[in-house]
């Protein structure tokens, strides 16, 4: 039997969900914050819940600091709220409460410490659960399919055999790669089983759950583009050439982004009479091995580390840059690519996962084999060589974001999917 319309909308017609993150805002979950604030421009009213209390030290922009203070977070617990919030759905409704626990635990990845964290992640759920209750949000998504997810799906299990005329509704948006490398911890097959609706940012991550899912769950998988703000990256045409090169990577420093590749590179075309400069903004836990390396192949003058910046400084730091490089292993669909290119930069990046449905080789940017310094000085060669090149891949790079990659109309393909998802969604399972 098809939900009724209250199931993701008020009486007033308004869309309403309840945005799930592990830990929200956060530098590196700039992406989401986006598309929530895109979402609620275009009329959904968008709750934000953070598993864990959002790092003030992450809140580096002033929208930041205004989304930390609209956020509800999970832990630290409030006890007596943690209390009640059991008490009344044992009090009202033990059998679904006791139903809810036993798919926890009968849900739990290989291994002792699966049940363990699934008891965690229900209790947390049922936290959820009360919170949306007295919200009158039935629509739980999750970004990221981790912990969020696990608490999304069952606290909307407890919700749908609690409340039968509620009409909870869960979804979560797959971004990988780290999941895509541990799909039975993360319980990939059981979360696409289970949800309503799964947004997919690439075809290649839709690809791989298709692989890990019945074909019976294809459906459920969409495919909708994070994308990139294009009101605060507009196109700045390119520097005026002056023999130089400056690169910009902004990355977090962590073994996935393959920065010490981009340091060598950069060493063998100075070495090679390139006037090349390379800004390194992000942080992370290859900070000190990082400057080591550049101290090693003698570019501490040609590297800068400038650290995490927030929002409000990011496209000044675009605009300074002649070409954008990710050298990554492993990758999502990056943003940064997105507002680089949206700035009018060409990119180097390299050819993995879902890439190259962003970056055309040879006509907005480079693509390159991951962890070769060859390629990489390859292709950042011919850019510095070249600015009527650079030039050309600025302005079909902008064309690029424009027409599949802006996060206002990315956004409200997100809308339209979550509408489908309380259309065609069944009856509690």
């Amino acid at each position: 039997v098809p939900p009724s319309s209250d199931r993701l909308h008020d009486g007033a017609g308004r869309r309403r969900v309840c945005y799930v993150a592990s830990r929200y805002p956060a530098v590196s979950h700039t992406f989401i914050m986006r598309e929530a604030l895109a979402l609620r421009a275009g009329g959904t009213e968008v709750e934000t819940v953070s598993v864990h209390r959002a790092d003030g030290r992450e809140l580096l922009a002033r929208a930041d600091e205004l989304e930390a203070a609209r956020t509800w977070s999970i832990l630290p617990l409030d006890m007596k709220a943690f209390v009640r919030a059991h008490f009344r759905a044992v009090a009202a409704h033990p059998v679904a409460y006791g139903r809810a626990l036993a798919e926890a635990l009968g849900s739990a990845p290989p291994g002792w410490r699966g049940p363990l964290w699934q008891l965690f992640y229900f209790a947390e759920a049922i936290y959820l659960w009360a919170h949306a209750d007295a919200l009158k949000v039935r629509h739980l998504h999750a970004h990221l399919a981790n912990v969020g997810a696990d608490i999304c799906w069952l606290a909307c299990s407890f919700g749908r055999m609690a409340q039968p005329r509620a009409h909870w509704l869960w979804s979560f948006t797959m971004h990988g790669p780290t999941e895509l490398y541990s799909t039975e911890k993360f319980n990939l097959a059981r979360k696409v089983a289970r949800a309503d609706g799964v947004v997919c940012i690439s075809e290649y991550t839709r690809s791989q759950l298709m692989y890990l899912s019945d074909a019976a769950h294809w459906a459920k998988l969409r495919v909708v583009h994070c994308g990139a703000d294009l009101a605060r990256y507009p196109y700045r045409p390119p520097r005026p050439a002056d023999g130089g090169l400056s690169v910009l990577c902004v990355a977090r420093l962590a073994p996935q982004k393959g920065l010490e590749i981009l340091v060598r590179a950069i060493g063998v075309l100075a070495a090679g009479g390139t006037d090349v400069h390379l800004t390194i903004v992000g942080s992370g836990p290859l900070d000190s091995s990082l400057r080591r390396t550049v101290q090693s192949v003698g570019m501490a003058e040609r590297v800068r580390f400038a650290g995490a910046v927030g929002q409000d400084e990011m496209a000044a730091y675009y605009e300074r840059a002649d070409v954008f490089c990710l050298p990554s292993f492993a990758e999502g669909l990056p943003v940064v690519l997105m507002e680089a290119m949206a700035t009018g930069r060409p990119v180097v990046a390299t050819r993995i996962m879902g890439v190259p449905e962003l970056v055309e080789e040879g006509v907005s940017g480079f693509l390159v084999a991951p962890g070769s310094v060859d390629e990489l000085v390859g292709g950042l060669g011919k850019l510095a060589a070249s600015p009527d090149l650079r030039e050309s891949f600025c302005r079909a790079g902008r064309l690029k974001v424009e027409q599949g990659f802006d996060a206002v109309r990315c956004a409200g393909q997100v809308a339209g999917v979550f509408d489908e998802m309380a259309s065609a969604a069944k009856r509690p399972r």
